[in-house]
Parts: C-alpha cells; sequence; structure tokens
C-alpha cells in the first residue's frame, strides 16, 4: 500500500535557488507517492528539500497561476532522471538512488526550466538579468534589444534613485498575459502579444524597471505618484522614445494631474523646468521612506499639489520637451 507524504510549509522566495527571487512568501505543498517510503527515506528527505529550494523560485519566474500543490512520482521507465512542470513532478526511482542533494536540485532546476521555450541569464558589471521566453515567435531582436536597454538604463536608475535595489531582475515574455508590461518584487512580467505588436517599444524596460527601483512597497502613496514617476523617469532617461513614437501628450483642461502616466508625467516635467529642480527625485525618496503625505507638496514648493496644477494650466506651453532617439 502506498504512503503519501504531505508537506506543508511557508516556502521563502527569498531563498538560494538558482532562478530570480521575489521577496514575501507564498505557500507550497509537496505530496510524495512512495511505495517503499521506509527504505527511502534519505530520498525523501533530498527530494523534499529540493523541492522547497526550486519549485517556489520556477513558480514565481512562471507566473501567478502556476500550481502551488505538487504531487511527486517515482517511476521506473518514463524519464532518466527527472521530468517536472506546474503540479507535477516525476523522478526515476533508480536514478535518484544516492544522489546528492546539489544533484538532484540541479535535475530539478534543468527539467522544470524545460517548460519555457528559452531560459539565460546574463552578467554584466555587478548586475545579472534572467530571461524566461514562453514564446516560440519572439522576435530575436526583441529580445536583444530589451536585454540591452536593461543593461544600459537599470544601473543608472539604481545609482540615481535607490542604491538599495536589487541587482539581479527577472524578465519573463509570456503570452497568457494581455495586458502591457508589470513589475513585482524583481520580476518584469511582458505581454508577448504587445511586444509583437510593438517591437520598438523598448522603452516599457525604462517605466518598468523604475518600479523595481521604486520599491514603495503598499500603502506609501497614491498611484497616480507611483506611476506618473515612472513615466516621467521613462521620458527623462528612455534610451529611444522616438523610436517606439511615445510622447508626453498636451495640455488640456479635461485633464487632471491624476490620470497618471504621460499626463501626469508632463506636469512633472513641468514643475522640475518652472518650480523646483530635484522635486520629482525628493517625492520618490518620501514614498520608498514611507514619509509622503499631501503636505508634502507644500512643504517642497511652497503650494498644494492643486495650486501646482493650475498654475500648469495657466501656462503649461512653458516646457521644453526633448526625448531620446537612437537615431
Amino acid at each position: 500500500m502506498k504512503k503519501k507524504f504531505l508537506i506543508l510549509a511557508l516556502a521563502s522566495l527569498l531563498g538560494a535557488s538558482a532562478f530570480a527571487q521575489n521577496r514575501g512568501q507564498r505557500e507550497y505543498k509537496i505530496t510524495i507517492n512512495d511505495a517503499d517510503s521506509a527504505a527511502n527515506t534519505d530520498v525523501d528527505a533530498k527530494l523534499k528539500a529540493a523541492f522547497f529550494q526550486v519549485y517556489p523560485g520556477f513558480a514565481q519566474a512562471d507566473g501567478y497561476r502556476t500550481k502551488r500543490n505538487v504531487v511527486l512520482d517515482f517511476v521506473t521507465d518514463e524519464t532518466s532522471s527527472i521530468k517536472a512542470k506546474a503540479g507535477e513532478i516525476k523522478v526515476n526511482s533508480g536514478w535518484v538512488k544516492n544522489k546528492s542533494q546539489k544533484k538532484i536540485e540541479k535535475e530539478l532546476f534543468t527539467a522544470l526550466s524545460k517548460n519555457w521555450v528559452s531560459y539565460s541569464k546574463e552578467k554584466h558589471k555587478g548586475y545579472s538579468l534572467t530571461f524566461i521566453s514562453k514564446d516560440p515567435d519572439l522576435d530575436p531582436t526583441v529580445r536583444k534589444n530589451l536585454i540591452k536597454t536593461y543593461f544600459e538604463i537599470y544601473p543608472t536608475l539604481v545609482k540615481t534613485f535607490n542604491n538599495k535595489s536589487t541587482n539581479d531582475v527577472l524578465f519573463v515574455v509570456d503570452t497568457a498575459y494581455k495586458a502591457v508590461a508589470e513589475a513585482s518584487g524583481n520580476r518584469i512580467l511582458f505581454s508577448a502579444g504587445y511586444m509583437k505588436a510593438h517591437p520598438t517599444d523598448i522603452d516599457v524596460v525604462t517605466h518598468e524597471t523604475m518600479h523595481i527601483v521604486q520599491g514603495y512597497g503598499y500603502s506609501a502613496g497614491p498611484v497616480w505618484l507611483t506611476e506618473g514617476i515612472a513615466d516621467y523617469v521613462r521620458y527623462k532617461y528612455g534610451v529611444d522614445n522616438v523610436g517606439s513614437k511615445w510622447s508626453l501628450p498636451a495640455y488640456n483642461e479635461k485633464q487632471s494631474y491624476k490620470n497618471s502616466y504621460r499626463i501626469t508625467a508632463r506636469f512633472f516635467a513641468w514643475l522640475e523646468q518652472n518650480v523646483k529642480p530635484g522635486l520629482i527625485a525628493a517625492l520618490d525618496q518620501q514614498l520608498r521612506a514611507h514619509q509622503y503625505t499631501e503636505q508634502s507638496w507644500s512643504a517642497l514648493t511652497g503650494k498644494t499639489v492643486d495650486q501646482l496644477w493650475e498654475d500648469y494650466g495657466k501656462e503649461p506651453q512653458k516646457v521644453t520637451l526633448t526625448y531620446s532617439s537612437k537615431k
């Protein structure tokens, strides 16, 4: 009769897994189906340890919907070592005997990474980037440009705004993701469909990596401010906004600084040139320290944000906008 061993644990995403990982904790569990558990106590323990060392990082990289409950079966002829996918691991019972913990972890990592079209990790001057693609049709040029933009812009953002930011970032291009892109922890998720339709929009990397640098956590400030800063940074530090036909929209009276993104970013450009140079960096610092309040505007500029927006509306053309270009 088979005995099932159920392990329930909080697997920290700060572990030393070979996959890039994120801060925080997620609950994972593994059920090991072992027909001879008494004789395999040591093997089972190694498999459990390997699971919690490797699988959480795979799940974080793979996506939000990746199964957290995993069943591990021993097999004799289906695999030479380990086969694995979300929610399912198969281990060759003959292969695993007398294997070291390190060897089992390496094989599990290799098996899980085969679920993606491609997996690579590059390092340059103290920064690393793990790149995962789930898109078999991803243009190699787009992939190359995304990676190049990361190494070109991210170190600058870290040194300028937050030198405590991680130097190990994960990019995932996903066919199931339907928005544009999003950042969470050290991971940036890109829509394969969007990148196919907008192959020149490489400065989506600038916007999203700024979110990593921001690292505000929860309840630090309003969303419009967070997104406005990220788009302002894209405007100021982007590498090819002209190539992606990206620009800040002209002011009109129906707008609000709470519209976020490019509308807010243009307002910020106006503030930097006409009110207080360095204002956006100061607000960024306050948000990260969770010291931002509505009174921050008055303390930094002598006026409320509503008063500043009113001033902007009177002279919105009083700003010089220069866009980056690779040409």
